[in-house]
């Protein structure tokens, strides 16, 4: 007896035309999760706005899709808008609940971490929401080499409960032992190179 193939999973830049499903994952973790503190799922025109805003700052983007069909994304984008940041930015990852626990999220962690990597970033900072240690994002950031650098006690209350915020960091490109590479992505931005 065959059985039915495996679904691939591809890892892409995301486009315009996958923002209904990232609107849809992102409206269903709001909603029925604790990872973002939003209480109201964004429209489908705030979302483009946020895509647009990253794309145009030149900060990856991506989305995961099995059999064509968008099952999760991530992005990365400025941790704060303060200058002397420009050189950390902040990850997001989000997977619609049928892909989760198959390897989804780590795909696309991956695949941001590099292009994060490859900008000339020093920092990525996961901000989790409800990060207690069984949290599958906490799981999943420790298995890529993030640590553990904070925790805010209390700081959201959704769903009837209080939640706590976890902060992981991962050093990339040399972290805090070199100067800042004057040809990164943050440092010609800075320099309103690019």
């Amino acid at each position: 007896m065959a059985t039915a193939p495996t679904p691939e999973l591809t890892v892409r830049p995301a486009a315009a035309a996958d923002l209904a499903a990232i609107a849809e994952i992102y409206a269903h973790a709001v909603l029925e999760g604790t990872a973002s503190y939003e209480l109201e799922p964004p429209s489908l025109s705030e979302m483009t706005n946020r895509f647009n805003a990253l794309r145009s700052g030149g900060f990856p983007y991506l989305v995961a899709e099995y059999d064509s069909r968008v099952v999760a994304y991530a992005y990365a984008g400025p941790f704060r808008p303060r200058p002397a940041y420009r050189f950390i930015v902040e990850d997001s990852i989000y997977v619609a609940p049928p892909a989760k626990g198959r390897g989804v999220g780590r795909a696309l962690l991956e695949r941001l971490i590099e292009e994060v990597r490859q900008l000339g970033f020093r920092q990525i900072i996961a901000v989790i929401g409800d990060g207690h240690e069984a949290s599958a994002s906490v799981r999943l950031h420790r298995r890529l080499g993030f640590a553990d650098s904070g925790r805010l006690v209390g700081s959201g209350y959704k769903h009837d409960r209080w939640l706590d915020t976890v902060f992981m960091q991962l050093s990339l490109n040399g972290g805090t032992g070199f100067p800042p590479d004057p040809q990164s992505m943050p440092e010609r931005r800075f320099r309103g190179e690019a």
